[in-house]
């Protein structure tokens, strides 16, 4: 059986780590001031990372063919 956390502290403390935030995480909850908590902004990816995501998501969708028989085709449109 999970034992409960007790809550955070609203407002959250500041973190100094990410190691710091997450020791906090493991013993606090924030279930109880969920609502209340300030809304983040959302990431913005640097040129770099921007890159990488492109040039491995051209690799992930490279085309390939492959022979598949009948039965195996009507049973990969059956999934889709």
């Amino acid at each position: 059986m999970k034992k409960k956390l007790p809550s955070a502290k609203t407002p959250l403390p500041r973190f100094h780590s990410d190691q710091e935030a997450a020791d906090y995480f493991q013993t606090h909850s924030v279930s109880d001031v969920w609502d209340r908590l300030p809304e983040a902004k959302p990431a913005k990816a640097t040129k770099a990372l921007e890159r990488s995501i492109r040039e491995r998501h051209a690799a992930a969708n490279s085309p390939i063919s492959i022979r598949l028989g009948s039965e195996q085709i009507a049973a990969a449109k059956k999934i889709c």
